[in-house]
């Protein structure tokens, strides 16, 4: 189970990244590469789809790295993060325009990548991990 909530940590930090790549850098693409606005990675459809695929990796990996570490704070970074790619989505640029969309959306990546990354880091070290398999080896030496 801890290999599948690893994977899905980098997978979320890997969407939410992806996320706010394309937010920012795909207009600077566009200039330099003008054939990719034949492509429909502008569409709205793909943003929905990234905050889809999202949104189930990151409460999975996050809620596995709450019921091992017992850091609620975590989930609860996750799902701020989660909310504002929601609302980045939900509102879009008519409400709250290109810049404020984009905005929210590194935001939301921002935050969820961070919150991932650091669920991830836990166990690196085991002097401060609350793991119950690193409890054990800490208390055998």
């Amino acid at each position: 189970m801890k290999a599948i909530q690893t994977f899905t940590d980098k997978m979320a930090i890997s969407l939410s990244l992806l996320c706010a790549l394309h937010c920012l850098a795909f207009p600077l693409l566009i200039v330099l590469l003008p054939s990719l606005a034949a492509l429909p990675l502008n569409d709205e459809a793909f943003h929905i789809w990234m905050v889809l695929a999202v949104i189930p990796t990151s409460i999975y990996a996050l809620t596995m790295g709450c019921k091992q570490h017992k850091r609620y704070h975590l989930l609860t970074l996750g799902c701020i993060g989660l909310a504002c790619l929601v609302m980045a989505v939900a509102l879009g640029e008519v409400l709250l325009g290109e810049a404020g969309e984009k905005i929210l959306t590194a935001v939301g990546a921002g935050i969820i990548a961070y919150g991932h990354y650091k669920n991830y880091r836990l166990c690196q070290n085991q002097d401060k991990c609350a793991c119950p398999e690193h409890s054990e080896k800490l208390s055998k030496r």
